[in-house]
């Protein structure tokens, strides 16, 4: 069973290679890509059953015990973010499937895609600093390609601010695995958070920490270094963008979830205050962003920017409740965000905008549209009984239990900013007089929204199913929270 951990990294590598073969043959691209990502979401579900039922599993690639070798590592968190990454893989490409340009199809999007989540669900399951590296670089430059790819000079121009901050990010982030090899001697997770445990240099490990957060947070769009964000998501094609909206920050977050669960929990006094403080931030300046936007896309990518502001307040609090809530919204923010960028592109493909104030009227002339977009909207806004509610909740309840009144006002204000923005993307877009022609008002979208029912329906049964739910989360976060259970399953001690 342990070998199957590794499927999940090798099968979308395997197919990318086998595409590039038939980078002419549009129709068997699409099949073959079409079975790989349903297949890649059975396998993901798979193995997180198993590995819910069994504990954490640990594959030791060549055979080479840890630490000496590299492993990867199935926990209950990892697990679920390839599950979550095998959703939007799915819904993503079949949205692709009626919105790629042939020119893009030519140019090895199919490849690139699968890359690219060969990437993500490396970054997610392998227990090495290194390989954690090598995994965001192969996600990265596979996320260069699919973003610059047949675009614009404007989307060519933004996307260059996007390269180049990451490759500053992996500059300072191969320096980090470098100095904290300079400390530990090791470079397998498991080892590092249990020598690090052990020194008594706090200022030197906290130098290395907030280094490695830094690295996290240009990755994950935190305040101050999200500037590259908003205007980089707004360029690229819808399926691209909510692909990229939807998973490939919450790769940065899940880095610091991981090391600061595992490995720097030394000083939460100064490390989590830190992480508390700048999640306030990222809230508000993200928020305010999408408030002054009148673009369907730019308010969304500026959400992206407030709303994983919730994710790292949930660590930074380092209460069960506020991380269990915190697991809990990115499952949530995962799939609403990457519905919400698919409807801007089914609204897009009618009206040939995405400017609010040239929108308008899509309720009656696209009223299926028009629901499910504000079912998603509320969602992410955290109106009841929607997942987005049940996953804010216990971050703010945690914040005022923890004794963290500013950060929770901060969080209960910019949800009603977020509500705010939200409610001024259906008014213009879809409530107000119709703005576009009769010949675009007949334009059918039903063969779009198919592939995003499945992501309004989950945000419906995760708010509905909320107390299961968030039984999970709870263990999860406790399972993280002991990094001891993590390092004895790597390295069987």
């Amino acid at each position: 069973m342990n070998n199957l951990i590794i499927l999940p990294i090798l099968i979308p590598f395997i197919i990318g290679t086998v595409l590039i073969l038939f980078r002419h043959q549009h129709t068997i691209q699409r099949v073959i890509s079409g079975f790989t990502a349903v297949g890649m979401l059975i396998l993901s579900i798979y193995i997180a059953v198993f590995v819910y039922q069994n504990g954490i599993t640990v594959l030791e690639l060549g055979n080479w015990p840890a630490p000496f070798g590299i492993v990867l590592v199935a926990d209950m968190f990892a697990t679920m973010m390839v599950i979550l990454s095998s959703i939007v893989g799915v819904v993503c490409l079949f949205f692709a499937f009626q919105t790629i340009s042939s020119e893009r199809e030519k140019f090895f999007f199919y490849p690139f895609y699968f890359f690219l989540l060969a990437g993500v669900n490396g970054a997610f399951l392998t227990g090495d600093l290194f390989n954690l590296f090598v995994f965001f670089e192969v996600m990265l430059i596979s996320s260069y390609i699919l973003i610059v790819m047949g675009g614009t000079k404007y989307q060519l121009r933004e996307s260059f601010k996007y390269v180049a901050i990451n490759v500053f990010a992996s500059i300072l982030f191969i320096v980090g695995v470098a100095y904290i090899y300079a400390v530990t001697g090791t470079l397998n997770m498991a080892q590092i958070a249990e020598r690090v445990a052990a020194l008594e240099q706090v200022g030197v490990i906290n130098v290395i920490a907030v280094l490695f957060f830094v690295v996290f947070a240009m990755k994950g769009g935190l305040f101050p270094l999200y500037f590259w964000l908003p205007r980089s998501y707004y360029g690229p094609p819808a399926a691209i963008a909510a692909l990229f909206g939807g998973l490939l920050t919450k790769v940065g977050i899940y880095a610091i979830i991981r090391s600061f669960t595992l490995i720097f929990t030394h000083d939460p006094s100064f490390t989590h205050y830190l992480i508390v403080t700048i999640a306030g931030f990222t809230m508000i300046f993200g928020v305010l962003g999408a408030v002054s936007q009148f673009d369907f896309k730019r308010i969304l990518s500026y959400h992206i920017i407030s709303q994983v502001g919730y994710m790292v307040m949930g660590l930074g609090i380092y209460s069960t409740l506020a991380v269990a809530g915190a697991i809990y919204y990115i499952a949530h923010h995962i799939i609403v965000k990457s519905a919400l960028f698919l409807f801007a592109g089914a609204a897009q493909k009618i009206t040939g905008t995405t400017d609010l104030k040239k929108m308008g009227g899509l309720l009656k002339t696209h009223p299926y549209l028009a629901w499910m977009f504000f079912i998603s909207a509320i969602s992410l806004a955290g109106i009841p009984p929607l997942s987005g509610f049940f996953s804010k909740f216990p971050i703010i309840l945690a914040g005022f239990e923890e004794g963290n009144y500013v950060i929770a006002a901060v969080a209960l204000a910019v949800g009603l900013l977020t509500l705010f923005s939200m409610m001024k993307i259906f008014i213009y877009a879809f409530w107000g007089e119709q703005k576009h022609t009769e010949e675009q008002a007949n334009i059918k979208v039903g063969k779009l929204l198919l592939p995003i029912v499945p992501l309004v329906a989950l945000t419906i049964v995760l708010g509905f199913a909320a107390e299961p739910i968030f039984v999970y989360s709870l263990q999860v976060a406790e399972q993280i929270l002991d990094p001891s259970i993590y390092i004895e399953s790597v390295l069987k001690e």
